[in-house]
């Protein structure tokens, strides 16, 4: 790698940009929470068909995701390549999460198409704001320790929108019952995501913009450069089993309250335990990693993260106390997931200067990679509830789960999580550790 040739960004462009995250944190976690609960216990579709209304959208992503990128790459408009983008899609994914949960839910196949098309739409608009988002700091600055502050602020900004947005959401659903709650959240999770794409593209306005030139070789040969590159390979394998671990998590939170916890607000504050600690953790991984570097940091944070989510499997019988203690525990390690990862892709995606012209590409398979596990992790935790014999139910009507359904809720959301985990550490240990060789 380089050493650092650009002076380092201004506190202004870094919480500017930072602010984007209040729509990716928004969009990124109310479904995973709450959408499969919407399916399955206010609409009654089982859970094997909810997961795959789930995951169907966002697999869109996975094809659409890098195609966003290559037409970033491209851009030439006169307020930059990427950040026209952030204004316009995310006024409009905005718009469609409004429509996510304000549509019918009998018939069933009613609600079920409903939710299918909305959610398409959102993954869609997301493409194309999440791809050129993503690829902005490799466009900022070289400097490697730059690169980390940055993605600090974004990180914090990060956890304190899926703190306000995940933990405000159930709350929110739960005050005014299923049938208004749920279009309440559709309106107030919509306004948060257009205030992040409005101060994201406002805030970074005055933002450097390097290596402009679009790229002018063919989208296959792009597509065949990043496929050969074995540390984003590396680097994205490791991301995708950790979204897969998190999209699980998150997926069974409303399950955990319910039938494990059973107890008021026992949703929120399992929201809380998991993305609180981030506020105060998060600067220090970024000493952590300024000091020993991002990969030694990334491991680390992945073993909490791990462990935390191991614990878990004896929910059943731990005191609540403990149980929030364990989501604490696995919320620090996901504070450093996130932020170590995102710190090294655009270190991966612009060290070279053939790259360069092409990191809009390499954001656009990350996010697709990103998205994937997202959705899948969601689909995971359904096909072990599906497995466990968990019973559906429409709104209003009261159900019993059966003991295999109780333990499903809990593997799904402690084993499952910990074995990705566990094999996401396979990858990162073979990335190559570039923190001397950046200075």
């Amino acid at each position: 790698m380089t050493a650092a040739t650009t002076p380092g960004l201004s506190p202004s462009v870094r919480r500017g940009y930072g602010v984007g995250s209040v729509a990716t944190g928004a969009f990124g976690t109310v479904p995973g929470l709450l959408l499969l609960p919407y399916l399955t216990d206010h609409i009654g579709i089982a859970a094997g068909v909810a997961g795959v209304i789930v995951f169907a959208p966002k697999a869109w992503d996975v094809v659409l995701n890098p195609i966003a990128g290559r037409i970033s790459d491209r851009s030439q408009h006169p307020d930059g390549k990427r950040r026209p983008f952030l204004i316009r899609a995310g006024l409009l994914l905005a718009a469609c999460f409004v429509l996510l949960f304000a549509g019918p839910i009998s018939p069933i196949w009613a609600g079920a198409a409903w939710v299918a098309v909305a959610y398409l739409a959102c993954a869609t608009a997301y493409s194309f704001f999440q791809v050129p988002y993503v690829a902005m700091p490799a466009e900022m600055t070289d400097d490697y320790d730059e690169r980390t502050r940055l993605m600090t602020w974004r990180v914090a900004i990060l956890a304190l929108a899926i703190l306000v947005s995940g933990g405000a959401s159930p709350a929110i659903r739960d005050a005014l019952g299923p049938e208004w709650g749920y279009r309440a959240v559709g309106v107030f999770v919509g306004g948060l995501i257009a205030l992040g794409a409005w101060g994201a593209w406002r805030g970074t306005r005055s933002a450097p913009a390097l290596h402009a030139a679009p790229a002018e070789v063919s989208f296959g040969d792009q597509l065949r450069v990043v496929r050969s590159d074995r540390p984003f390979r590396l680097l994205m394998t490791t991301f995708i089993a950790q979204a897969l671990a998190t999209g699980a998590m998150l997926a069974g939170v409303d399950y955990m309250s319910r039938w494990i916890l059973g107890t008021p607000l026992s949703a929120t504050l399992l929201f809380v335990c998991f993305v609180a600690p981030a506020l105060l953790v998060t600067p220090l991984w970024q000493r952590y990693g300024t000091r020993f570097g991002k990969k030694s940091g990334y491991l680390i944070a992945s073993l909490f993260l791990g462990a935390g989510a191991l614990a878990l499997i004896f929910a059943r019988s731990l005191p609540h106390g403990v149980v929030y203690a364990c989501v604490a525990f696995v919320g620090v390690g996901y504070a450093g997931a996130q932020m170590f990862p995102m710190a090294m892709l655009p270190d991966v995606a612009s060290r070279s200067a053939d790259a360069r012209t092409r990191i809009g590409l390499y954001t656009g398979v990350w996010t697709a990679g990103e998205t994937l596990g997202l959705a899948l992790g969601p689909g995971l935790y359904a096909a072990v509830l599906a497995l466990g014999g968990y019973v559906s139910s429409s709104a209003g009507s009261a159900v019993v789960q059966g003991d295999s359904a109780l333990s499903a809720i809990v593997i799904g959301f402690s084993a499952l999580p910990a074995v990705l985990v566990a094999l996401s550490l396979l990858s990162l240990r073979r990335f190559p550790d570039w923190k001397e060789d950046a200075r």
